[in-house]
């Protein structure tokens, strides 16, 4: 009988700790792992730009402007103003979790740089990218300068941001 007992418990015991780490395993680099990076990015801009027509960005540009460096992003889709506003959209596809941090520095920098621009001849764009979002998920990552942020926020929480 305390033999029975014994192995009931090391049984339990195992169950309990197999349930305890698969429960762990989380859900958001798999909802990370299926982020339509073109999808996302068309509905941002079609959803949350209300005062100027973004163009669509080349992906081979998109070094140059953000200051990429190779191979830290496999899949891309950006939105930019003319100028006439600071609204711009960029979703990103990082090689891997470690580089979305890398990213983000990178947008941040981007945001600062527009907001000491336009600060100089076109102060609510300014205090629009006050407000701009970045955000990163498993391996994407995302900048959305726009007019409507809490839809975008929205938008983004549909896709696991």
């Amino acid at each position: 009988m305390k033999r029975f007992r014994k192995i009931t418990a090391v049984v339990l015991a195992a169950v309990c700790a197999a349930l305890l780490l698969t429960a762990c395993g989380g859900g958001s680099s798999k909802e990370a792992s299926s982020i339509d990076v073109s999808a996302l990015a068309d509905e941002l801009n079609k959803d949350t730009i209300k005062n100027d027509t973004l163009t669509e960005t080349s992906s081979d540009m998109l070094s140059s402007i953000y200051f990429f460096k190779d191979g830290q992003v496999t899949e891309s889709k950006a939105y930019m103003s003319s100028g006439s506003t600071a609204d711009e959209i960029c979703v990103v596809k990082c090689r891997d979790d470690a580089t979305t941090n890398d990213v983000e520095q990178l947008f941040q920098s981007r945001v600062q740089k527009q907001s000491d621009l336009y600060a100089t001849y076109k102060a609510e764009e300014s205090d629009k990218l006050k407000k701009a979002i970045i955000k990163s998920t498993g391996s994407y990552t995302v900048l959305v300068v726009c007019d409507d942020y809490d839809k975008a926020n929205e938008i983004l929480s549909k896709y696991g941001f």
